[in-house]
């Protein structure tokens, strides 16, 4: 399926979704927020999928929302247009939403800055590998809004109250190297390496079990709202299943004949 103003590409059962304006430094078009939300579909109900990778093409990962295109749009009552936000938001198809639901994991290559909305959906991908040339951009207080799109959800639980609360009433930018101390991100690496370095890692991620991945994944996300005690339960209404599985048999073949498994997903 073609997109507008994103890439879409599958190999070696990982997809890459690549925002692809540029020349606004990926700044979010309204195109692209139905776009982005169809595409993390798709790789989520692919089979042949296994792990995505988030990047932005040229020299920035995004810029936010594209509050130039945004103005040409709104009027004295809306901000809605050709293009623009809708006045009536639907939530559950926004981009933040739909990729926090996903169920593949997702790996940010930040490849550049990510600023506003742009850092709100780093933050939403499981794991961040960032370009030593990034940088996190926080700047919402400093636009006379909030971070509107999961950052004041996801960054307490990232970083912890007295850290996410500095930088978001900041509206601070930080490096690399900064959001790397801070654990915003996983790992730094040269910006030439950044593509081969994202795709080793989902390449070692893609190798092992999909189902058991995913459910690990979504256990991750539903444990940061709901007691122990629950997600035991929760944990172990999942292992029923993949015990089932050709994986876990494949698996457990595996190990005993000390061998690398050959997972199919079933």
């Amino acid at each position: 399926m073609t997109y507008r103003d994103l890439l879409y590409d599958v190999s070696d059962s990982i997809a890459t979704i690549t925002l692809n304006r540029p020349e606004r430094l990926n700044a979010i078009s309204g195109g692209m927020l139905a776009s982005f939300s169809d595409a993390f579909r798709e790789a989520d109900h692919d089979r042949g999928v296994r792990v995505i990778i988030l990047t932005g093409a040229g020299r920035g990962f995004c810029a936010g929302l594209d509050l130039k295109e945004q103005g040409a749009n709104a009027n004295d009552n809306s901000i809605n247009g050709a293009g623009g936000l809708p006045a009536k938001f639907d939530i559950a198809n926004s981009p933040p939403v739909v990729l926090h639901q996903t169920d593949k994991p997702v790996i940010c290559a930040l490849n550049g800055a990510a600023a506003g909305y742009g850092l709100d959906l780093a933050l939403g991908c499981d794991i961040r590998i960032a370009a030593d040339t990034a940088k996190l951009a926080a700047v919402f207080t400093k636009r006379g809004v909030l971070p509107e799109s999961g950052g004041t959800w996801l960054l307490p639980r990232l970083i912890g109250w007295s850290k996410a609360a500095e930088l978001a009433f900041t509206g601070r930018t930080l490096s690399a190297q900064q959001s790397l101390e801070l654990g915003l991100v996983s790992s730094v690496v040269p910006a030439a390496e950044l593509t081969e370095a994202s795709r080793a890692l989902a390449a070692e991620i893609a190798a092992n079990a999909p189902m058991a991945v995913q459910a690990t994944k979504r256990m991750m996300r539903l444990s940061l709202d709901e007691t122990f005690e629950a997600n035991v339960h929760h944990v172990y209404l999942q292992l029923l299943p993949l015990f089932g599985s050709r994986d876990f048999a494949e698996g457990v073949k595996a190990f005993i004949e000390r061998r690398q498994p050959v997972f199919e997903g079933r």
